[in-house]
């Protein structure tokens, strides 16, 4: 039996009071004579585990933080799975004992017997959930009702799959008109990786931030993402991590950063939203394919690299074409990647059907994995990047082309899903890394909203470091001329040019200083045709 089933991470009472007066002074608003309200939406892995977090972390100071998840009552637990959750609840000393100090582990053995039912958000309570099986939380209070839920909420955290999340928050926007007092708007950290695709009025991407934006009113400065590379479970069992907080208002997102950090969890920020959320779906899409590249290959470590190559070169090359600093994101993103292939739920999914174990026609609702997002992630970035009005010039070939002409891994990867086909052999004899090479593609109207808040964070902007000439000691003789090092030739390159977007009304609900407003029309409106560096250059969209 494990002694243990989670860290302590209990906060020092002045600990919690410092980052308080921090998260009060960044909110802009005091709540006096009430704690500060955090409310999860939704129970699975990922969210269960950081409102689970945030509950060790500052459950000891109830009267000023008051920590609840909310999640759809009324599920009733398979009696297969009670069984398997009662064989856990035995490996933890722990746990056992709190069960039984709290009178509630009979019930587990009624629910084995089938004497009795329990339901999804009854188990929660007791720090069981559905999508983390293996690993019991500590205790959570558990609301049904969600406008009892959201209501009052300072903080609120989307932990619901990008696929639910506009119908919920549609709710919750509701809720909020009828009650709320809008000069005391909350903060929203979304965890859903996903994205929308929308054709018009031209081809772009909405992430679940946006979707929340638009159903909510809420403001873009008001809502942040917090993105990996993590695994739920390793996470809750104490092992070291970090994760990304990104937002607009930088006071705001560094005060929640510090307000998330603890001593195993290490939470960073920064300024780019959006391309942040695309990319953390983007890496699902991939991890499909080492899934199944692991099943066809028999976990062949060689035939897993290769696959591991290309699909990096093709999500380097998206990342080009939606990100415009990509250079910050290669990290990140390969980070997210590797992690998602080596556990990851998509990863997963992707060898159950190499297996032939699970089928496409099953639908992207696993039991015990919850929702498999890489399918619905793939079918949007497929339509995104196809479509007609979206367009590279490919300089080997002369032609102007789709983006999805020059990915065969993500187009492979969609037709599985479609067909069951299973040869994913890239065949070619050009190595992808040099094919896929290219600079300045970055299509703005991709991800950006009209009049979208871009925060150019001056230190953000800084150089860490920069290259020290070498220089010989005096008297010594010259042993090198970098002047003398020739450059690459000018490639003879032919660009699209790229067409405005129609002019749109700038985004609602937008509280930061205007001078940082980047409207995506004018940002491209504004890039000078020229002669570019490699293969692919962005070209045309509407």
């Amino acid at each position: 039996m494990e002694q243990q089933a989670y860290p302590d991470r209990a906060l020092a009472p002045e600990v919690i009071a410092e980052r308080l007066q921090e998260i009060e002074q960044a909110i802009g608003y005091k709540w006096e004579g009430r704690p500060l309200r955090i409310v999860g939406i939704g129970a699975g892995a990922w969210g269960a585990v950081v409102v689970a977090m945030l509950q060790q972390m500052y459950g000891s100071q109830s009267d000023k933080v008051d920590i609840r998840i909310w999640r759809r009552g009324g599920r009733i637990v398979p009696k297969e799975t009670i069984a398997s959750l009662l064989t856990v609840i035995n490996q933890h000393e722990d746990v056992l004992r709190r069960l039984r100090n709290n009178s509630v582990y009979l019930k587990y053995i009624s629910g084995r017997l089938g004497d009795r039912e329990l339901t999804a958000d009854e188990i929660l309570q007791d720090g069981l959930c559905l999508n983390l099986p293996k690993s019991p939380l500590c205790p959570l209070r558990v609301i049904t009702n969600l406008e009892e839920a959201v209501y009052d909420a300072d903080i609120v955290i989307n932990g619901l799959p990008s696929t639910e999340t506009r119908s919920v928050f549609q709710k919750i926007g509701d809720i909020w008109s009828a009650s709320r007092d809008p000069s005391r708007p909350p903060v929203i950290i979304s965890l859903s990786k996903g994205v929308e695709t929308r054709m018009e009025p031209h081809p772009h991407v909405v992430t679940p931030t946006r979707i929340i934006h638009e159903v909510t009113g809420v403001g873009l400065d008001r809502l942040m993402y917090l993105g990996g590379p993590n695994i739920a479970a390793e996470v809750w069992r104490g092992e070291f991590a970090n994760a990304r907080l990104c937002g607009a208002n930088k006071p705001l997102r560094k005060a929640m950063a510090e307000f998330l950090r603890n001593s195993n969890f290490v939470c960073w920020n920064n300024a780019d939203v959006i391309t942040h959320e695309v990319l953390g779906g983007l890496k699902n899409v991939y991890s499909l394919g080492m899934g199944i590249i692991t099943a066809a290959t028999n976990d062949s470590a060689t035939s897993k690299a290769v696959y591991f190559s290309n699909a990096a070169a093709e999500m380097v090359f998206i990342t080009r074409l939606l990100s415009e600093r990509p250079e910050d994101l290669h990290g990140p993103l390969l980070a997210d990647t590797y992690v998602t292939f080596l556990k990851g739920r998509n990863a997963w999914y992707g060898e159950q059907l190499g297996r032939g174990r699970l089928h496409p026609r099953d639908g992207d609702v696993v039991p015990g994995k919850g929702l498999i997002q890489g399918v619905s992630a793939t079918h949007a970035f497929f339509e995104l990047l196809s479509d007609d009005r979206v367009k590279i010039y490919d300089h080997v070939t002369h032609n102007e082309v789709s983006p999805i002409t020059a990915l065969p891994t993500m187009r492979m990867i969609r037709k599985m899903l479609l067909t069951e086909e299973q040869d994913m052999k890239d065949t070619s004899n050009t190595d992808p890394a040099k094919r896929l090479r290219t600079t300045e593609l970055y299509c703005p109207f991709l991800t950006r909203l009209p009049g979208e808040l871009v925060d150019n964070d001056e230190d953000d902007d800084e150089n860490n470091f920069s290259l020290v000439t070498p220089r010989p000691a005096e008297g010594a003789a010259q042993t090198f001329n970098l002047d003398a090092v020739p450059g690459p030739p000018t490639p003879h390159a032919k660009v699209v040019p790229p067409v405005a977007p129609a002019e749109a009304p700038p985004a609602a609900n937008t509280s930061l200083n205007s001078s940082r407003r980047s409207s995506s029309s004018a940002a491209l409106s504004s890039r000078s045709p020229g002669v570019r560096k490699g293969n692919f250059d962005s070209g045309t969209t509407v």
